[in-house]
């Protein structure tokens, strides 16, 4: 296929980008920057820059690439706030959509978050509902959400990752990322508060690692349309993942304790395996110390 990715030098894109031209797609790739257009074409891309709050800059670029597919992988996350990211799923996903109508894209595959399911007390499988009760700043989240899955729903052909926490490369649980700060006494970066000082409690969680959410995304072009969770084997305690964490940046354990949110219950990834992804990391346990 001919592959329009949006985000294409984020987190997931550059490994996106890599597994879309090795399986022999073409791959016209966005960023933000001049420099990260370089790199798209340096990996073998086609590349361009693009303001996705820019309507019709979106139209042109997607018209200009004549796509099979689009794969949405837009975030903004650095400055800080929930508001900034629900901007961009609400505005940049309705670009996106309204640009492939125009341009005949009749498929898309979207990301999404696994962490919005309503409060219960085990792991959420698809069928959970979304927290819509929840209180701010956590609803503004949710909306975000249901307004990116809602409009990616509109194209005929569509498939959302609902992924859950990402680490790795180019992550916030990396060696020197955030979550590395955080653990070592240091809140600094906007996007700590995110991460709420990482408390060894019983909030669930679950974790892929960016290649595998990569990989999700290349296999589900061929996916059914629907909803998809996107998670390792091991939904977890925090009491259990951040001491695993703090070993693998080299940071001291914060002290065991107990309190969770009703909607830190982690996800299932049943539906995935079935559909035939096999996380080449089956669980943070291995995939920290990676």
């Amino acid at each position: 296929m001919r592959v329009f990715v949006a985000g294409a030098t984020g987190a997931i894109g550059r490994f996106l980008v890599e597994q879309l031209i090795g399986d022999g797609h073409q791959v016209v790739g966005t960023s933000r920057r001049p420099e990260g257009v370089e790199r798209l074409r340096a990996a073998g891309a086609e590349g361009v820059v693009l303001d996705v709050f820019d309507a019709k800059a979106v139209a042109d670029a997607v018209a200009a690439a004549a796509p099979d597919a689009v794969i949405h992988q837009l975030t903004s996350l650095s400055g800080g706030t929930s508001a900034d990211n629900g901007r961009i799923r609400r505005e940049g996903t309705r670009h996106l959509v309204d640009a492939a109508k125009r341009a005949g894209v009749e498929r898309i595959v979207a990301q999404s978050v696994a962490w919005v399911y309503e409060p219960g007390d085990e792991p959420a499988d698809e069928s959970v509902p979304l927290d819509l009760g929840a209180d701010e700043p956590r609803l503004t989240t949710v909306n975000g959400i249901v307004a990116l899955e809602d409009t990616v729903a509109e194209l005929d052909h569509h498939v959302v990752l609902r992924y859950g926490q990402l680490y790795g490369p180019g992550t916030w649980y990396r060696r020197g990322g955030v979550a590395d700060a955080v653990l070592h006494g240091d809140s600094s970066d906007p996007a700590a508060k995110f991460l709420g000082g990482l408390p060894a409690n019983a909030a669930v969680a679950s974790f892929v690692h960016v290649a595998d959410a990569a990989r999700a995304a290349v296999a589900a072009l061929e996916w059914p349309d629907g909803v998809v969770n996107i998670v390792d084997d091991e939904p977890a305690a925090a009491r259990d993942w951040v001491p695993v964490l703090a070993a693998a940046v080299g940071a001291p354990a914060p002290e065991p304790s107990s309190g969770r949110a009703g909607w830190e219950r982690g996800a299932t990834n049943t539906l995935a395996r079935s559909l035939g992804w096999d996380p080449r990391f089956p669980t943070w346990r291995t995939g920290f110390g990676a």
